[in-house]
């Protein structure tokens, strides 16, 4: 365990900025990412929606207002990316360029403006690529992804860090729309025809997760999410269990979600393709007798990225790995927060609180977390931190987890009263994890006053219990640490867990 929270500083130098370029069938993007990393972060993120697959079911070439829209994006995506100063640049194309009789000729150009290989990925690639990503992205995933493009949608299986053979169909999103001439019943019949030759995974109930990648279903959660009045605006990992998920596709599948509520929160440009979203999202939900669905950020391009990564840094927790670097930067000493991680594994041991291995992932972030917010004035550090990491690009964590590092922060700088907790973040949480947020703001407030937040303290102290609670042992050449306010914040973890609290010189 201690290993694992060894200090990463090198971690921090990695090789950047790092360039993909995505050439789909329906949008084309440039994604900087600021250096190598477990958890990589988003320097500048550009799209524009050519279209490159519209029409090819019919004429097999890509259309020349399509191209042109396509090559003038990559125009302007290289003169940003001499600018950026880029050092890897990655550039993939799929279903368009692989499908259209044009593709060769337009991948030279592509090659020609931004000087770099463009490589096709076939079917069987780009699934392998959204598994990863769904692996970058999550903690031991298990279940099925799902990639659906404007020309193609990708399923394969994934378990943990295992990627099955993935399988690709005709079903993207532009290509349904034009293949079933724009007609929602006969997408429905497309779909199910195309779905038939799959042979669905046996996987028991509770792992039957189906991960959706991909912009148009993106919209279609956030649409979900909308009308849901949801209180948190994250797309990632956000969550709909199976049987709400198909009902939901059913309600808007109507063209151009045409008086469809909170439709106007989606682009116009994707409005046309998200009732066909729903139409293939309803037939993959029941065609695995899913339990849920999982809305993904990562996919393809991310997987790319996780692929070049040392395996040592594929083996790490993306959660942490995210929080120490959060630490790393705006932290008055990360050492001091690595410490904490140890310290409280102590406390957590003597006073016999439960945890499963998520909630002490957890637990173990919301140290690393617990001292961004320090630069912020008193009153508004406990706020500023819960927004910070309520919103932050977090990968490898349920939104559950994510309020409950929220509030464990906002609890440290605070206090343990909810009453300027944000409502959102309560209706996030169970009460379990609650209890244990309050437990640990209540034990980084012990901790901040023993050491300043700094370093060098913490492994020289102990918190024990015996029969008569809990006591604070601090040896004789620490003595004058000893206070009232500190006695105070003691009492008060105390009474947090229902027990009594003293300290001892020892």
């Amino acid at each position: 365990m201690t290993s694992h929270f060894e200090p990463a500083r090198g971690r921090l130098n990695g090789t950047g900025p790092i360039a993909v370029i995505d050439i789909g069938s329906n949008s084309v993007r440039l994604v900087v990412y600021e250096r190598v990393a477990r958890t990589p972060t988003m320097l500048f993120n550009e799209k524009v929606l050519a279209g490159l697959g519209r029409g090819i079911s019919v004429t097999g070439r890509m259309c020349d207002a399509s191209v042109e829209a396509a090559l003038k994006a990559l125009v302007r995506f290289r003169a940003l990316m001499d600018h950026i100063r880029i050092e890897t640049t990655y550039i993939i194309a799929t279903a368009a360029a692989r499908d259209a009789e044009n593709g060769p000729e337009f991948v030279k150009k592509v090659e020609e403006l931004i000087g770099a290989p463009v490589r096709i990925l076939n079917g069987a690639e780009e699934a392998h690529y959204s598994a990863l990503g769904i692996i970058a992205g999550f903690w031991e995933p298990k279940g099925i992804v799902g990639d659906m493009g404007g020309g193609s949608l990708e399923l394969v299986e994934i378990a943990g860090k295992t990627v099955k053979k993935g399988e690709t169909f005709p079903l993207g999103g532009l290509r349904l729309q034009e293949l079933a001439n724009g007609k929602i019943p006969k997408a429905q019949k497309i779909a199910e025809e195309a779905l038939k030759p799959f042979s669905w995974p046996v996987m028991p109930r509770g792992e039957r997760t189906f991960y959706a990648v991909g912009g148009t279903w993106r919209s279609l959660g956030r649409l979900h999410l909308e009308q849901n009045e949801y209180p948190l605006h994250v797309m990632h990992n956000y969550e709909i269990p199976a049987d709400e998920a198909i009902a939901f596709c059913r309600s808007i599948a109507v063209p151009n979600l045409e008086g469809v509520y909170g439709s106007e929160r989606i682009s116009k440009q994707r409005r046309p393709l998200v009732p066909f979203g729903a139409v293939v999202l309803e037939r993959v939900l029941k065609g695995m007798n899913a339990d849920r669905v999982v809305f993904s950020a990562t996919g393809v391009r991310e997987g790319l990225l996780h692929e070049h990564l040392p395996q040592e840094l594929q083996d790490s927790d993306p959660v942490i790995e995210a929080a120490r670097e959060l630490s790393q930067l705006r932290s008055r000493s990360p050492r001091h927060c690595e410490e904490l991680v140890v310290w409280t594994d102590r406390l957590f041991e003597h006073i016999n609180i439960e945890e499963t291995d998520y909630e002490r992932r957890l637990r173990h972030a919301g140290c690393l977390l617990s001292d961004i917010g320090w630069r912020a004035h008193p009153d508004y550090r406990g706020e500023q931190s819960l927004s910070i990491i309520s919103n932050a690009a977090f990968v490898g964590l349920d939104h559950a987890g994510r309020a409950y590092l929220a509030a464990s922060v906002f609890y440290r700088h605070q206090g343990l009263g909810e009453g300027r907790l944000s409502q959102r973040i309560r209706q996030l949480f169970t009460d379990r994890l609650r209890y244990r947020a309050k437990v640990l703001g209540a034990l980084l407030r012990v901790a901040s006053l023993l050491s300043a937040s700094m370093e060098g303290i913490l492994p020289q102290i102990d918190i024990v219990s015996d029969g008569n609670g809990i006591q604070l042992v601090l040896p004789p050449h620490l003595a004058n640490f000893d206070g009232e306010r500190l006695r105070r914040r003691l009492e008060q973890l105390a009474k947090t867990i229902g027990t009594s609290s003293s300290v001892t010189i020892g």
